[in-house]
């Protein structure tokens, strides 16, 4: 069997004519004469163009690869015996009484209502266009919302001196966005990859902007190089060639410049470089972010092969640094090379099991284990739930990426729709949010007067982080554990041998076998 579908999927904009050969992906009858509506035939048009999802900078995308193991191969282990973290007692032990927030931090320092953040927003389109949005709703929600890599660097209006960012109003104007709602739980984390470094942007931000919350970025799940846009104009492609990014085809070929001109090229496409991770400079480049005045200092790692992951957790370990963000295998970006997010790298639930049998060998030694977040393909309560089993009592966060840009995404259209549909009756954009939203009675009475102020993505951010909340309150209930801290592995259980095998996790049948004896005798 095979897991993969090459050569045909929406996320490309393609499909087969008839049924493919499971192989390759292609027709097992390839007809002479067909118009190609396959990723091969349509490559053979467009090019470099479909390496990548479409259409470009207005999507997200996810990888569709069938994993042989993921997290549904798991139930949550439920009892009808006692209560952990609160009274047994059926008047006090309710499900609303669980208490989902969690803490970060060497120091505990970085509180959150709930366990989860969001994706790193960067430079791409999509990131800057929904940015207001989802960092209000982190910041009412008391989350954690990350501004990713490349945004000065991007930032068309950014000022420079001596190859430096002194300024960028793209920058300033993300983090003021959050600022402005921030009440006391969650945070801004902002990243930094080769090109940021080099321009100066950890000074900057920490400096300048007062960002406490910096993070290393080694690398993401759903590809292996660097981030890359597409480009609409000769003098934006020879701008960021300036500012020292890898622009293809050449801006500065005068032949690329005649082809741009009389139509045959459209765009150019912006790529970051590899990062080259060394003991030595990470742990000098935390020291220096400490020294700069950055508070927190994380790391993001991507689903590299295991001995990188064993460098991520060893480094991370013997910096101290304050969170180290696995992401695997199956999650998405809104710009990854399609084939590459599907068959690249270790998936979620093999990155965390393998984290998880690391940590506990550094634990044996007496090493500090950082706080760990896992992100890669993570959408609905019952993953928070089952990630932060499966790495108890190492993961104490969940990176949910494309789940909490559809949230607000949706609230946003949503919202412009039901703006239209009051204004066209003279009507008050406030009532109009509080028939469109469930929680919008309760954000009026949080926020009164300002409460029309907030984006209509950010409510349905909040909106999406409360449904989680109670069905995470529920899940936890029924395991009889009352705070995340009290969740560990025996809540899991596994449904295949292979998955048993994976993880570590009692197979179902072998499941609570001893306790069983003991009743029994």
């Amino acid at each position: 069997m095979s897991f993969s579908k090459p050569n045909r999927s929406a996320a490309t904009v393609t499909t087969t004519r008839i049924e493919p050969a499971p192989g390759s992906g292609i027709c097992t009858t390839c007809l002479d004469g067909c118009e190609g509506p396959c990723e091969v035939g349509r490559s053979a048009l467009k090019g470099r163009e479909m390496i990548y999802p479409q259409p470009f900078g207005l999507i997200t995308a996810g990888s569709e690869k069938d994993y042989p193991v993921d997290f549904s191969h798991f139930n949550i282990q439920g009892t009808c015996v006692g209560a952990i973290g609160i009274e047994a007692d059926p008047d006090v032990a309710t499900f609303p009484a669980v208490d989902c927030s969690t803490a970060l931090g060497a120091d505990s320092g970085i509180k959150m209502d709930f366990p989860v953040f969001t994706g790193a927003l960067g430079s791409t389109e999509i990131g800057r266009v929904n940015w207001e949005d989802i960092a209000t709703g982190a910041a009412i929600s008391g989350v954690i919302v990350v501004a990713g890599e490349n945004i000065c660097g991007m930032d068309p209006q950014a000022e420079s001196k001596n190859g430096k960012i002194v300024k960028s109003p793209e920058m300033e104007r993300r983090i003021e966005c959050f600022k402005r709602w921030y009440d006391g739980k969650g945070g801004v984390i902002v990243q930094a990859n080769v090109e940021d470094t080099k321009l100066g942007v950890p000074e900057y931000v920490i400096e300048k902007l007062g960002v406490e919350i910096f993070e290393l970025k080694w690398g993401q799940g759903a590809k292996d190089i660097g981030g890359e846009v597409k480009l609409p104009s000769l003098e934006r492609a020879l701008q960021l060639k300036e500012r020292g990014y890898i622009v293809l085809p050449d801006p500065t070929n005068p032949t690329v410049q005649i082809a741009f001109k009389a139509g045959g090229i459209s765009e150019f496409e912006r790529h970051s470089r590899l990062g080259m991770v060394d003991e030595d400079s990470f742990h000098q480049s935390v020291q220096y972010l400490r020294n700069t005045g950055a508070k927190h200092v994380t790391l993001k790692t991507g689903a590299y092969r295991p001995v990188d992951l064993a460098r991520a957790i060893k480094y991370s370990s013997d910096a101290k640094i304050d969170l180290l963000t696995i992401d695997g295998a199956g999650g998405g970006t809104g710009m990854s090379p399609w084939r590459m997010m599907n068959e690249w790298g270790i998936p979620t639930v093999q990155i965390e099991c393998l984290a998880y049998q690391m940590c506990e060998r550094l634990k044996k030694k007496g090493a500090y284990i950082p706080p760990i977040a896992i992100a890669g393909g993570l959408s609905l309560e019952d993953h928070i739930f089952k990630a932060i089993a499966l790495g108890a009592p190492h993961v104490k966060a969940i990176c949910l990426g494309r789940a909490m840009m559809t949230a607000s995404m949706v609230g946003k259209t949503h919202g412009r729709l039901m703006a239209e549909k009051m204004e066209s009756k003279g009507e008050d954009i406030e009532e109009g949010y509080l028939r469109l939203f469930a929680v919008g009675a309760q954000l009026k009475e949080r926020f009164g007067k300002d409460f029309g102020k907030l984006p209509a993505g950010a409510i349905g951010m909040y909106s999406y982080i409360d449904r989680l909340r109670q069905g995470l309150q529920q899940l936890m209930a029924g395991a009889r554990k009352f705070a995340l801290r009290y969740i560990d592995r025996n809540d899991l259980v596994a449904l295949t041998r292979e998955a048993a095998d994976v993880s570590g996790i009692a197979y179902v049948m072998e499941s609570d076998q001893e306790e069983v004896d003991k009743i029994l005798g």
